[in-house]
């Protein structure tokens, strides 16, 4: 039988806790639902917005406090038994689920201080690299001296993780290390956050690693796919004003199916709202339908700045677009609305309508697969192919 570890009983006390807040906050949708149906507004009335009175209300108090209580009781008691048990890792299964967890409400684990929440790492073979002393730390976990000075860092999206971009037997990172002698490292990262936080965040980290790096670091390559192509922006952008050293190393910039202007997905979530917004009796549900993190919702406008809607690429930096459609062949159908299932044809290549809104990358710079969805950019061959030609090309 195998034997429970840190790890697990970790995920276990995230899992309760979001139980519990999940219980307590369903309780408070249905007390709010129980008074507007006291109050009988019209169904486009007014909403609203108090508790419930008396007796009532004060039912409702003691089963929102009987979930708290027994939500701190059973992680007081579940957290001695966390120093008994050996370390222990992760497996890749439940890395999966909690980059999923993170991905839909990241910024309410951070936010609660939830042991699932992911905290931002650069990893390489799946282990964290110490930033204070990368080059010592790459070497134990490579089992050999590691010579390289051209570092490409992989941004993986939305509910994913680092082990992800391993996918049919194929790893865009590893094929570029043995093709073109990259050291791959890879960005592990709370998806659920703002995009912009998250940026900032990655600025800070490549800053402190080419500031511990010892040797001439000769360029430093972004490759974001999804989501983290617009992280990858972000930091570029936040590294930028903070005047980070790491930029002057930046030479190129790769994005895979990244949503420069918004995914429909998230669109569509915003349009559920207003409707349910237009009646008293289901705005409670509102609460339901915001289960979705703060990540996801700037995703709706590919916006990576909070300050600034407009955000031009770096400069000094070559820029390159792979996109994705599904269909076999080109139509307007096609590209605008299916792209390649999640994001449409234009919003990856950078175009816009509003001139002031389009991103700079040159044609010979973007490239379009067919029959290709959008986790396939991760393994399929023609798209490794196209990455790898630009690679090659002098920066």
């Amino acid at each position: 039988m195998p034997v429970l570890n840190r790890s697990q009983l970790s995920d276990i006390r995230g899992v309760t806790r979001m139980v519990v807040d999940a219980a307590e906050a369903t309780a408070d949708v249905v007390e709010k639902m129980h008074r507007t149906i006291q109050l009988r507004p019209g169904p486009l009335g007014e909403f609203v917005s108090d508790r419930t009175r008396g007796i009532t209300g004060m039912v409702y108090r003691g089963v929102r406090g009987g979930i708290r209580l027994l939500g701190q009781a059973i992680d007081a008691s579940l957290a001695p038994v966390t120093i008994l048990l050996p370390e222990g890792e992760s497996t890749t299964a439940q890395d999966a689920y909690r980059s999923v967890l993170n991905g839909v409400c990241g910024d309410y684990l951070l936010r609660t201080g939830n042991p699932l929440a992911i905290d931002m790492s650069l990893r390489f073979k799946g282990r964290p690299v110490n930033l204070h002393d990368p080059e010592g730390s790459l070497n134990q976990l490579a089992y050999t001296t590691l010579s390289h000075t051209k570092l490409l860092v992989l941004v993986h999206g939305l509910c994913m993780n680092d082990r992800q971009w391993f996918r049919e037997g194929h790893d865009h990172g590893a094929a570029l290390a043995d093709d073109l002698g990259y050291l791959p490292l890879y960005l592990c990262y709370n998806s659920g956050r703002e995009i912009s936080a998250n940026g900032r965040e990655l600025a800070a980290v490549l800053e402190t690693l080419i500031g511990n790096w010892a040797q001439r670091v000769e360029e430093i390559t972004l490759v974001g796919h999804s989501m983290g192509g617009l992280v990858a922006r972000s930091a570029c952008h936040q590294g930028r004003i903070a005047g980070h050293a790491w930029l002057q190393h930046l030479r190129k910039l790769v994005f895979l199916g990244t949503p420069h202007h918004g995914a429909p997905l998230e669109q569509g979530g915003s349009g559920l709202e207003f409707v349910m917004n237009l009646s008293p009796y289901s705005k409670p549900l509102i609460n339901i339908s915001q289960v979705r993190s703060a990540g996801i919702t700037d995703l709706r406008h590919g916006r990576i700045a909070p300050s600034q809607p407009i955000v031009p690429l770096p400069a000094g930096v070559q820029c390159y677009a792979a996109a994705a459609v599904r269909a076999k062949t080109r139509s307007i159908l096609a590209e605008r609305l299916v792209g390649d299932g999640l994001v449409p044809l234009n919003s990856a290549l950078g175009r816009h309508r509003d001139a002031s809104r389009k991103l700079a990358i040159p044609k010979n710079r973007q490239w379009v697969g067919y029959r290709i969805g959008h986790g396939e950019l991760l393994h399929h061959p023609s798209v490794y192919t196209q990455i790898n030609r630009w690679l090659r090309q002098p920066a």
